[in-house]
């Protein structure tokens, strides 16, 4: 079973690199010809290929967060402080893309829809809130590191 949980964590890795591959790669497109129809339009197209890029790394980054804990990783235990960093640094890359996601929807929104500025806006206070998140998931996890090398017989 173990087998064919990795083989499926390969595929959809793969499947998630190739699918953020081809979004650079539209939205590199997109961008070259909107800037050949006009700056205007070129503006706009880079505010959203910028988007793509974000939306692409954090996608490129989950597939590989999959292939280097589901299919590489060989052994089935980890420290608690393996854990933490492993999943410090995946949900740091989806905050950094929120946080970008809100601050493009901002400069989008402020410019021709300023009453649609909301939902940025909730992206920002989300990305707020996810890091927040982070830092007491953090407190927690360290102190329980700690309290668990107390408990297992001194510290290292």
């Amino acid at each position: 079973m173990q087998h064919l949980s990795r083989f499926a964590f390969a595929c959809a890795s793969l499947l998630l690199m190739m699918l953020a591959l081809f979004l650079l790669t539209f939205g590199m497109f997109d961008l070259i010809r909107a800037v050949g129809q006009s700056w205007h339009t070129g503006r706009n197209a880079i505010l959203q290929a910028i988007s793509y890029v974000v939306i692409a790394v954090a996608v490129f980054d989950v597939a590989k967060y999959f292939v280097e804990e589901e299919v590489i990783q060989t052994s089935g235990k980890k420290s608690l402080g393996e854990a933490r960093a492993s999943l410090t640094k995946f949900i740091t890359t989806i905050i950094i893309a929120v946080f970008i996601e809100g601050l493009v929807g901002v400069f989008e929104t402020s410019t021709s829809e300023p009453a649609a500025i909301l939902y940025p806006a909730s992206l920002l206070v989300v990305a707020t809130f996810i890091v927040l998140s982070l830092g007491a998931f953090q407190r927690m996890s360290v102190d329980a590191e700690r309290e668990k090398k107390k408990v297992g017989g001194g510290e290292e």
